[in-house]
């Protein structure tokens, strides 16, 4: 129901946006900039869920093979102390707590074509265990906030963009991104618990989040010791090290249970392009709202009040020209790196601007485009406190950004 507000919104206020630009500034362009972008998006969407077929057919098979080869039901057994407090409405040692796993890892790791298949997985299995089919569980809802904080250790593509726009350090903000990924995830993980009256203060979860936060601050520390060639060399090595090693690993694991690998390969691949048809028009409808509200200029009506309203009150207003990546980047992932790489365009790579872009785009994910495909793809309508709990996390990853960025460049 939320996400059906919000989809209404952003056509009525699109289209009174601007029919005042066409009434009292003679914009005639603005309706067919508007129509353009129906079109647009559309295809978009469709691209985007056509290029997801081969990726999903690609995970389903390797995942099939992990679950027949035990794989997955081992990982379940292992963090079933941690995900009985998270997710205590998951039987303890399901196998879904592996997919979770799985997936959250390869988000950690910024391993996207990874992610999604492996989140689409998880999706399925909880819908199984869900009574109400077309309402969002408590279980989903944590699984959808935990991938929309968008918690990344390896933020690869955000400092390859920052070399070819003439950083002359790209790596400078891989620590302030961190943090600011961090923040974002714990205070989606707070608000959702609050929400379904999830208890985190007993010793598994303070165990479990104290870990966390020393294995983050391991991390920074040792990336914090390499120059920016060395740290861009082993981020990307590790990840695909990790990545193989996983592959390799769950084939190995079939073979030792004697089981047919390619058969279990095939089987679970026949459901990618399943998969992918299904999120069409979720996709279509989630990205013709957003095409509409950014052409019709009421993104760019948005940011000009927030100038204003920082002026007014006397403070420092330069994050502002950063905010068109922050704001867009629970909408569109493109089009919040089109922001990104323009505010480094138009402001310099080392500005303030650019590197607080920057860590926007890496501090919280596609709010809206997560919604749509995972929902979308097990057919559930009614998201209840998924929205809600999605946009506060992104609004703690904004805010710790913007703090951030002052603390390390300010």
């Amino acid at each position: 129901m939320v996400l059906n507000y919000i989809w209404v919104a952003f056509f009525l206020i699109a289209f009174v946006v601007a029919a005042v630009k066409l009434v009292f500034f003679g914009d005639y362009d603005v309706f067919p900039a508007m129509m353009d972008s129906t079109f647009s998006s559309s295809k978009t969407a469709f691209e985007i869920s056509l290029g997801l077929t081969g990726v999903l057919s690609l995970w389903l098979g390797v995942m099939k093979i992990g679950e027949q080869g035990g794989v997955v039901n081992a990982l379940a057994r292992l963090l079933s102390p941690v995900f009985a407090k998270l997710f205590p409405d998951i039987p303890k040692g399901h196998p879904v707590t592996g997919s979770i796993f799985m997936n959250i890892a390869a988000n950690m790791l910024g391993l996207d074509n990874a992610a999604t298949p492996l989140g689409l997985k998880a999706m399925e299995q909880m819908q199984e265990l869900n009574p109400r089919k077309d309402t969002a569980s408590n279980p989903m809802i944590m699984f959808l906030v935990l991938n929309t904080s968008g918690l990344t250790l390896i933020p690869v593509s955000i400092m390859v963009y920052r070399a070819q726009l003439g950083a002359a350090q790209p790596t400078d903000i891989f620590i302030p991104l961190l943090l600011a990924t961090f923040f974002s995830t714990l205070a989606g993980i707070v608000v959702t618990s609050l929400f379904q009256r999830i208890n985190l203060l007993n010793r598994t979860m303070l165990l479990t989040l104290g870990g966390a936060c020393v294995l983050v601050a391991a991390i920074i520390w040792t990336f914090a010791q390499m120059d920016g060639e060395t740290m861009n060399r082993v981020s990307t090595t590790v990840a695909n090290i990790l990545l193989m090693t996983i592959i390799t690993g769950f084939i190995l694991a079939g073979v030792r249970k004697r089981i047919n690998v390619y058969d279990a390969f095939i089987e679970g691949a026949k459901d990618g392009f399943s998969t992918a048809v299904r999120i069409i028009p979720y996709l279509v409808a989630i990205l013709v709202g957003i095409g509409v509200f950014r052409a019709s200029g009421a993104m760019a009506l948005l940011i000009h009040a927030m100038r204003s309203a920082v002026e007014v009150a006397h403070l420092d207003a330069q994050w502002v020209d950063a905010m068109p990546t922050a704001l867009m980047k629970p909408l569109s992932g493109s089009g919040a790196r089109g922001m990104m790489v323009d505010a480094m365009t138009t402001y310099g790579a080392d500005s303030f601007v650019g590197r607080l872009s920057s860590i926007f785009q890496g501090s919280t994910d596609t709010t809206f485009y997560i919604l749509a495909v995972y929902f979308g793809s097990v057919g559930v309508t009614k998201t209840r406190h998924a929205v809600a709990c999605g946009l506060l996390a992104d609004l703690a990853g904004i805010v710790a950004a913007i703090v951030i960025c002052y603390l390390f460049f300010g």
